[in-house]
């Protein structure tokens, strides 16, 4: 008798053992809901990124002499407009460093990125860009714009 009942107790702590306890199953279920989320996150993300976007590049060179607090500070209010107006989806900027040397006195590069014309044609007589503009007129040497449909 008591081997039987011993052996019915291994039985039943084997068969409990074997068995996913309610906490394990809750934290699966948990992890399954967040994973299905993230999955979500990403499909969104990408059906409001289009194939393909505007970019908007615009390239200065500064008048000799112009302070480099100035040239600061211009770059800082052009950053800014991304903030001011809507439309704009991305923003970057850096300094000529290429070696070529074709860069025809050019210094300062910009890309912003638009999802429309219709937000770049916004953008372009927005009260805000235009106050850019005469903060950086008296300092601008030169200018070119070129703006273009993204391909792969």
């Amino acid at each position: 008798m008591k081997k039987l009942f011993l052996f019915a107790l291994v039985g039943i702590l084997l068969a409990s053992c074997s068995e996913k306890s309610e906490l394990q199953k809750i934290e699966e279920k948990f992890d399954e809901g967040l994973a299905m989320e993230e999955n979500q996150e990403r499909n969104e993300m990408k059906q409001s990124s289009p194939d393909s976007v505007l970019r908007h590049a615009v390239y200065f060179s500064f008048k000799e002499g112009t302070a480099p607090e100035k040239i600061t500070e211009i770059v800082d209010a052009f950053r800014d407009l991304q903030n001011k107006i809507p439309g704009i989806e991305h923003f970057e900027w850096g300094e000529n460093s290429s070696p070529e040397g074709l860069n025809r006195g050019l210094t300062h590069a910009f890309t912003l990125t638009f999802y429309s014309d219709k937000a770049r044609d916004e953008y372009l007589p927005h009260p805000d860009h235009k106050a850019f503009g005469a903060l950086l007129t008296p300092h601008l040497y030169e200018v070119m714009v070129v703006d273009y449909w993204t391909r792969e």
